[in-house]
């Protein structure tokens, strides 16, 4: 069955229409390019980069003009280029799509398409190869425009039954450049083997300890107070980062008692036994405290507010930050009980007064049955 027409999202609707979602098309995500087509003139892997395109004009290398994104040759024989994409997540859920075409202008790709498939077990020389058949159209081919940012919401998608996708294949009619590829979704955590409560079907993992929080597991940054630098779903993604830009960091703060804050919501509703609010490479600019609270399941709110009153303390009291330093809270440091017997939904990280953080990391049991 063909996929239905999409809503083309205007250019400055996009981050909010999608602000509750992941870009799953990321590197930071440890999304990677499986095969290409051609990209002779600008290489595959720039359509993963989680930044905005940059321009240096008058650069030029081997090949011609620099370009940020993927570019082919001209004259393509065939109907289109292709690359494929293996997400870093075990699986996702995909409710819009971007292509960007920044800077291409007398050398953009005139129409975009994409593919997808739920291929686990395939090997990236199986699921890259030109005559691979299980490929689903889940965006007909659209057009696309010079310099521009062009995203469409998927009406297929169906939130109450989710379609996970593996890998997705971009088309790019009939050659040329774009720039970054954005999908727009949440990642679906993997299963793990039923060890639940005492009847072995329900209750809290035991001795299963996981990252609630992670991208990777389908955790979502619901909202901040304050973005001005950075997002605050960078504090969601795997690893330490490169640099002070894959943080989330707020504008300087003026007035008296100040504090910012950001909204996360798990990917693994659970128990809570460890919190990290790591500085890394935040060093004339990391908060002088951070507080830490949390929403029980129980109260069933899809996206509160920073005031709501359900919010209850995690971490005991305003914990004081230092520079570039994993921050962990543990044991003593926790309000004794969440551990054993709360099941959380959301979180909160406040700043004192305001500044950055790289990551934000909640540890627990994910709740099963």
């Amino acid at each position: 069955m063909a996929a239905s027409q999409p809503s083309l999202i205007p250019s400055d609707e996009i981050d909010r229409v999608f602000a509750h979602t992941t870009n799953l098309a990321s590197s930071a995500l440890n999304s990677r390019i499986v095969a290409r087509s051609n990209d002779y003139f600008a290489a595959a892997e720039n359509l993963l980069t989680p930044t905005a395109p940059i321009h240096r004009p008058g650069v030029f290398v081997h090949t011609g003009a620099w370009y940020d994104g993927w570019e082919t040759r001209r004259h393509n024989p065939n109907p289109y280029d292709w690359v494929v994409i293996k997400l870093g997540v075990a699986s996702g859920t995909i409710q819009g799509v971007e292509v960007d075409t920044a800077y291409f202008v007398g050398n953009y790709g005139e129409k975009a398409e994409l593919q997808a498939t739920f291929a686990p077990a395939l090997t990236d020389e199986e699921i890259g190869d030109p005559n691979y058949p299980d490929w689903k159209t889940i965006l007909p081919a659209q057009p696309c425009g010079p310099s521009q940012r062009r995203a469409w919401k998927l009406n297929d998608y169906d939130p109450a039954n989710p379609t996970p996708y593996t890998h997705v294949r971009l088309l790019m009619y009939p050659d040329g450049g774009f720039a970054r590829l954005r999908l727009y979704g949440q990642a679906i955590p993997p299963a793990l083997p039923p060890q639940g409560g005492p009847d072995g079907n329900k209750g809290l993992l035991p001795l299963v300890e996981e990252e609630l929080s992670s991208a990777l597991l389908g955790g979502l940054a619901l909202g901040a107070s304050d973005q001005h630098y950075t997002p605050c779903s960078n504090l969601l993604l795997p690893g330490r980062g490169k640099d002070m830009g894959d943080g989330w960091e707020t504008a300087r703060s003026r007035a008296p008692n100040h504090v910012d804050w950001a909204i996360i919501k798990l990917g693994l509703p659970g128990s809570i036994s460890k919190v990290v609010v790591d500085t890394k490479d935040f060093r004339g600019n990391f908060p002088r405290a951070v507080r830490v609270h949390g929403l029980l399941a129980s109260t069933k709110a899809e996206n509160p507010g920073h005031d709501h009153p359900g919010w209850v303390e995690i971490v005991k009291g305003d914990k004081p930050c230092t520079a570039d330093t994993e921050h962990v809270f543990e044991g003593a440091d926790l309000v004794a009980g969440h551990e054993d017997t709360h099941v959380f939904s959301h979180v909160k990280l406040t700043l004192v007064p305001d500044g950055g953080v790289k990551r934000f990391r909640i540890f627990g049991r994910r709740v099963v049955g």
